[in-house]
């Protein structure tokens, strides 16, 4: 099929674009690892605080590339950002790891927020299969029990959100300004969902395989709506609803990670489940499509209010998700869907002066200029995963 041999043409050229990006501009020869802050023209704070988010996910593109591709100059990026985030992140008296440290290294905010650590066991995962170095394969273990031990809600299942530094109750759980400050989220249990089935590729134990089936229990029995099939993004401990907010990013990013961790532990009841599931969620976002073929950001159906912004990293989940759907019901609009959002971001998020992905495009269609290129929450996994994610399954059609 044609189309698909373009389609992976283009996504393997566009996933060496963007490393190329990251390889060229965000090294931070001074200090160590990579920089924590650039802005749309490429201008950077080299004293901007640094992410552990940002690093794991340099961490983990850089590894899946070079599984994909075998270049060698992936795993020497890989390997830097491993070294860095063993060095500064990993919080060696307490465990875990630290939400920011400063430019130099020093730990700056210490918070143990639940998703910076899925996403270190995600990366680890990754960069074990990419160099065989058994250290990242056992801190990722390490990592997990660790979770299990402090996180685990043994009364209502699930991962409570975050922790001061010594695993002592804080008062502000929350990931970002804009998040509610509720005790469990939707985004934390699916980036957790997405780090243990990443790990279980290693590392198959059956207590993993365990939390991993609880994992996915969560989501069909609380965090997808069952009257619309949005995700739910906000609970109190006992899975209380919190919210009514739809994330149109996150329900077509969640309708293929579910279905990926029930195929990953050859669960067959699950992998049934989360099919249809995928299927329902799919629909649910065609929602937030608009003419142009972008997905809008997010809804607030209570306020009958829809944020009309176009997100670098939910054009990429459209890409991958809409090409799920695709996959299991063989219909050719949601192939079109993905197709449509990659068209979108060639033309409006791709940014051909700069390089890599701008944040995106605001409510009247003007590129918003006051967001990072690179920062605590821009980096090179949406899209990168994007490319991979769909270069792979076309790659698996044994017509091509």
């Amino acid at each position: 099929m044609q189309l698909l041999k373009e389609y992976k043409s283009e996504l393997s050229a566009e996933l060496e674009s963007i490393l190329n990006y990251w390889m060229e501009h965000t090294p931070d020869e001074k200090n160590g690892g990579f920089i924590g802050k650039a802005d749309n023209t490429n201008k950077i704070d080299f004293e901007a605080p640094k992410g552990s988010v940002l690093n794991a996910r340099i961490l983990w593109s850089f590894s899946a590339a070079y599984n994909l591709t075998g270049k060698p100059e992936y795993a020497r990026y890989a390997n830097r950002a491993f070294d860095y985030i063993l060095e500064y992140f990993i919080d060696k008296e307490h465990g875990g790891v630290f939400w920011t440290v400063d430019y130099t290294g020093k730990p700056l905010d210490t918070k143990k927020q639940v998703y910076a650590i899925a996403f270190t066991i995600y990366a680890l995962s990754e960069y074990y299969v990419a160099s065989g170095i058994e250290k990242s394969r056992k801190l990722a273990i390490e990592l997990f029990t660790l979770l299990v031990d402090k996180s685990f809600d043994k009364a209502h299942t699930g991962y409570f959100e975050a922790f001061g530094r010594d695993w002592t109750e804080t008062g502000d759980l929350r990931l970002s300004a804009k998040d509610a400050n509720e005790k469990k989220t939707m985004n934390t249990h699916l980036h957790v969902l997405e780090a243990f089935t990443n790990l279980f590729r290693i590392w198959p134990d059956n207590s993993l395989k365990n939390h991993i089936q609880l994992l996915i229990g969560n989501f069909l029995d609380h965090i997808i709506d069952k009257n619309n099939s949005h995700l739910i993004l906000f609970f109190d401990e006992n899975w209380n609803q919190k919210s009514d907010i739809v994330s149109y990013g996150h329900d077509i990013e969640a309708a293929w990670l579910l279905l990926e961790a029930a195929e990953v532990i050859d669960d067959f009841n699950l992998i049934a489940k989360t099919e249809q599931s995928a299927i329902n969620m799919a629909l649910a976002s065609t929602e937030g499509l608009d003419s142009d073929g972008s997905l809008f950001y997010e809804s607030e159906p209570s306020h009958h209010k829809l944020i009309r912004e176009k997100h670098w990293w939910v054009q990429a989940e459209a890409m991958v998700g809409f090409f799920n759907a695709w996959q299991l019901t063989g219909s050719k609009q949601y192939l079109q869907h993905s197709i449509d959002a990659w068209e979108y971001t060639k033309s409006k998020i791709l940014d051909k002066k700069y390089g890599e992905w701008l944040w995106g495009i605001d409510e009247e269609g003007n590129i918003m200029q006051s967001e990072d290129k690179v920062g605590i929450w821009k980096c090179p996994y949406h899209n990168s995963r994007a490319c991979i994610e769909i270069v792979k399954r076309i790659s698996n059609f044994s017509s091509l």
